[in-house]
């Protein structure tokens, strides 16, 4: 894959969303809880009055209804802004 973000954009690999099903019902993909994890694959070079702190394989807090949904050959991806990353999860 060859996407490299503009500015101070950011590409994420969502983390999968965990399947909760109780008593043998099975939640459809719909309603599962969006997850609000993930892992950064790329980065623009930031703008002159935001410089990236982000890098690529960070694992990242964002909002839930951050950034723009993608899908690329089967896969599910999204891109934001840097500003909308809530927070850096460090091993």
């Amino acid at each position: 894959m060859n996407i490299k973000p503009l500015a101070d954009r950011v590409l994420i690999a969502p983390c999968p969303a965990e399947e909760v099903t109780m008593a043998g019902i099975i939640i459809p993909d719909s309603a599962k809880e969006k997850p609000l994890k993930g892992r950064v694959l790329a980065t623009g070079n930031g703008t002159k009055d935001e410089e990236m702190i982000v890098k690529a394989d960070d694992t990242v807090l964002y909002g839930k209804y951050a950034g723009t949904e993608i899908e690329l050959e089967g896969e599910k991806y999204l891109i934001m802004r840097q500003s909308d990353i809530l927070a850096v999860i460090e091993d």
